[in-house]
């Protein structure tokens, strides 16, 4: 099957994108890597009125650093975020989630922006922003406007961006002082590459023998990545032993509520979010405390 007919403008700014967005009536939708819109169009489950390409925006891709945050282009290949020796010393977890981000051929087309503004409730990169308290920048003609990553996703493959808006970068924040900390990424999936069953994400940060800061996010397991509150409250102020475990695993199986589909029960992505919530929490504090629990 072909994509129904629709009018392609390659934008050559973000200006430019910004303008083609907003100047006509109709459904416009953004080419960036295309790892999801072409196979959508050739099926006609898309049909829009209007492709707008990004790809050929220089200032739309990159990674810098700038104070205490690293900023990473929307357009931003997946397989260079992997690969920058930036995120490996500063977004630490954002690289490990990287690593399961479909294979090798994907991710050099793939775009981190891209991947965010889709909000597939599986997905890595959402889970890992969502887990760092990522910030994004959406551009439109009226301007610039920032939300949290807990603030941008509403449900599956639906966000609270406009028509109008393009999502330009996203901002990691991580900390410029020497602390002890540790980050982890667990997933289950049916082949490595695949979007996850279940999938688990976590920064613990400690003072001595206690953990001062607990973020941990999970995927699969709801119609969009989500933080357990009650599950950081436990694990913050408290020196990481078995013991607190059982509580670990009660809080998770009381709070989420996964669906069944053809790839896992609700019962089993309960238990295994569980499981890999034990399993990050463990290497996060043994990777912040030297290999020690």
């Amino acid at each position: 099957m072909k994509p129904a007919p629709f009018d392609y403008f390659l934008a050559t700014s973000t200006d430019e994108a910004i303008q083609f967005l907003s100047g006509e009536e109709g459904e416009a939708i953004i080419l960036a890597g295309g790892q999801t819109l072409m196979p959508l169009l050739s099926m006609r489950l898309a049909r829009p009125d209007r492709v707008i390409d990004i790809n050929e925006i220089s200032d739309l891709s990159g990674i810098e650093e700038i104070g205490n945050e690293v900023i990473i282009k929307a357009c931003t290949r997946q397989f260079m975020a992997l690969e920058s020796s930036l995120v490996a010393m500063r977004l630490p977890l954002l690289r490990k989630g990287l690593s399961f981000v479909g294979h090798l051929q994907t991710r050099n087309r793939g775009t981190v922006g891209g991947s965010i503004a889709h909000a597939d409730p599986a997905a890595e990169i959402p889970l890992v922003a969502l887990a760092m308290d990522a910030e994004l920048e959406l551009q439109s003609v009226h301007g610039i406007r920032r939300l949290r990553m807990e603030e941008f996703v509403v449900g599956p493959l639906m966000t609270v961006r406009e028509p109008d808006e393009l999502l330009v970068s996203v901002r990691f924040p991580f900390s410029s002082q020497r602390v002890s900390a540790g980050t982890s990424f667990q997933e289950v999936s049916e082949r490595h590459g695949d979007f996850a069953i279940v999938a688990v994400a976590a920064q613990l940060i400690f003072d001595n023998e206690v953990c001062s800061s607990a973020a941990i996010a999970f995927g699969g397991v709801d119609d969009k990545p989500i933080r357990i509150p009650e599950l950081e409250a436990i694990l913050t102020g408290q020196a990481i032993t078995e013991e607190i475990f059982t509580d670990v695993r009660e809080v998770i199986f009381d709070t989420i509520s996964p669906g069944s589909d053809q790839h896992a029960t609700a019962a089993y992505r309960r238990r295994v979010a569980g499981e890999l919530a034990i399993r990050a929490i463990v290497e996060a504090a043994c990777e912040a405390r030297g290999g020690r629990l």
